[in-house]
């Protein structure tokens, strides 16, 4: 059995960033039975980011898995022996969310060597990227996954991005204070757009797992 991890690190459980993720993990499971899909919520569990206890650089006990104990242990665990990891974020002031900073803070700094600086993860695997965000392609100031994204590059693979841009923000435009958006404008995006986003992360998954299953 082939498992694939999915990380949501947006709040809302049934919105932009959890519907990108979920056709992703449906794109993967359509591969083969012998593909396990298991999506985390990061906004549903309670942990920080890295404690700086420097349990996992202890001299002939050095890990690259983080040994802090709390509610995101398993998961560290379980992707140090995933075949796959894709994370998704809503982009908030041009940056992913403090819930998946946090996380990618406890996942990578075990990777990291402070004799060398070289950056080796228990195994590496292929990842996508997905980012949802309200700019717009030549209008946004997303700076994405940051330097996190070069950590990920160099201990697992070269990630794969997915971006769904200029995504409601709500169901409702009326009831707040919006007034700086079209919802006429939005909507028609969300008519143009929203469906092909959607099934680029359909897509993604698919390719994912096809390439797992090699």
């Amino acid at each position: 059995m082939k498992t694939v991890i999915v990380i949501d690190g947006g709040p809302r459980k049934n919105f932009n960033t959890a519907s990108m993720l979920q056709k992703f993990a449906e794109g993967a499971s359509s591969v083969s039975n012998d593909i396990e899909v298991k999506t985390i919520r990061l906004y549903g569990l309670d942990y920080k980011g890295c404690m700086s206890c420097m349990a996992c650089k202890i001299k002939d006990k050095a890990s690259n898995v983080c040994k802090f104990k709390d509610a995101l242990t398993p998961i560290l665990e379980d992707i140090a022996k995933a075949d796959g990891l894709a994370l998704g974020s809503p982009i908030y002031f041009g940056q992913i969310t403090g819930q998946m900073q946090a996380f990618l803070e406890r996942l990578s700094f075990p990777w990291l060597s402070y004799n060398d600086y070289s950056l080796t993860a228990p195994k590496k695997m292929p990842v996508v990227l997905i980012e949802t965000m309200n700019g717009q392609p030549n209008q946004n100031n997303s700076q994405g996954y940051g330097p996190m994204e070069y950590c990920i590059a160099n201990a697992l693979c070269q990630p794969e991005h997915i971006i769904a841009y200029n995504t409601y923000q709500v169901k409702n435009y009326a009831r707040f204070e919006l007034a700086g958006f079209s919802e006429t404008a939005k909507q028609q995006w969300r008519d143009e757009h929203w469906e092909q986003d959607l099934q680029k992360a359909y897509d993604c998954g698919k390719r994912m797992a096809e390439e797992i299953m090699k």
